[in-house]
């Protein structure tokens, strides 16, 4: 079976020689091509040469088009982001000042015309050609009611969202919205066959479930109304979301939950259950000072607590580009041990 068939088993609960094994390093490329990290992302072409690099490199199941979450501030007029080789890319200059610039933010009528465009385009074409119809293609989207942070910075969001004034608040999160539906069309047209939907304010360790339920809901339904939602994945960084699994399944329904490594993954399995995929997620921060045998050990232990009854994936984070190299390999090959299924 290729890797996109045994993640659809593993989804649909069909029988599977294993688990899927994703491993995400979207900085990494960089290093693999012997480039600086504003070199790699200069070109969409590069991302995906060092991304199929990866690939080939360790052998896991998925292949990332991502190249650094400030992107999308770059479509809507961030004119600087900083770039480091011991880290991932950050947005250097907010698109919004202050409150006066919500009224001024312009969502492009089709962001695949946006210059910034370009080299994702380039990217999912080269992924899509190569291993489109084997692999699943991973692309990332910011929800709604996260993206504002990228935007004015997580202060003055947070400010925004809890206190107002919620008319200002809500035209922002209009024109996010406008943009996240936008994103996700144009992913699709290109390829992408995993969605990653990342919305930290989804997680209870942000905002209340209250707020969750009253106010993130609706707009992360509105963001993911057209085109359906069965290549989406709920992913909330690795902040923990246990407490709205059920909630996510009834008002969103998205089957797909990357469960944090903080959390109590048996738990999420049994909310879970066949109802759709646990991805179990190791901890790739404290895999920095892991050594091998302990990073095997922890991928053992993940596995044993998910694989039973089927319906998981094995993950990581966003792999720090600090964790040595052994430890990235013994995580994987470890992953295809443990996770044989009978």
């Amino acid at each position: 079976m290729t890797p996109l068939e045994i993640l659809t088993a593993a989804a649909t609960g069909n029988p599977a020689p294993r688990i899927p094994v994703f491993c995400n390093m979207p900085d990494h490329g960089a290093r693999e091509l012997g480039m600086s990290a504003k070199q790699y992302f200069s070109k969409g072409e590069y991302i995906a040469d060092g991304q199929l690099r990866l690939l080939r490199r360790y052998g896991y199941d998925n292949i990332w088009s991502l190249h650094y979450v400030g992107k999308e501030a770059e479509l809507l007029g961030c004119s600087e982001i900083l770039f480091a080789d011991d880290g991932a890319p950050n947005v250097a200059d907010f698109v919004i000042k202050n409150l006066d610039d919500i009224a001024k933010l312009d969502i492009p009528t089709d962001i695949t015309l946006h210059p910034a465009w370009q080299s994702v385009a380039d990217c999912l074409k080269i992924l899509r050609s190569e291993v489109g119809g084997t692999h699943p293609i991973c692309a990332y989207v910011t929800a709604s009611t996260t993206l504002p942070a990228i935007l004015m910075g997580m202060d003055k969001w947070m400010e925004l969202f809890l206190l107002g004034p919620f008319d200002v608040r809500d035209e922002l999160l209009r024109k996010c919205s406008d943009f996240c539906q936008q994103e996700i069309a144009a992913l699709r047209a290109l390829g992408a066959n995993v969605l990653i939907y990342s919305t930290p304010f989804g997680s209870p360790y942000f905002v209340s479930r209250k707020q969750i339920e009253q106010t993130v809901m609706p707009w992360m339904r509105r963001d993911l109304l057209p085109g359906g939602n069965e290549d989406i994945v709920y992913y909330c960084g690795m902040a923990t979301f246990n407490d709205v699994i059920d909630l996510v399944f009834d008002e969103l329904h998205l089957k797909t939950h990357y469960i944090s490594p903080l959390a109590d993954l048996a738990e999420a399995k049994r909310l879970i259950g066949n109802r759709g995929l646990t991805c179990g997620v190791i901890d790739d921060i404290k895999m920095i000072h892991w050594s091998a045998e302990q990073t095997r050990a922890e991928v053992k232990r993940i596995i044993e607590i998910g694989k039973t009854g089927g319906h998981f994936l094995f993950g990581n984070g966003v792999m720090p580009i600090a964790v040595p190299e052994a430890n990235i390999r013994t995580m994987v090959d470890a992953a295809f041990e443990y996770g044989r299924l009978p």
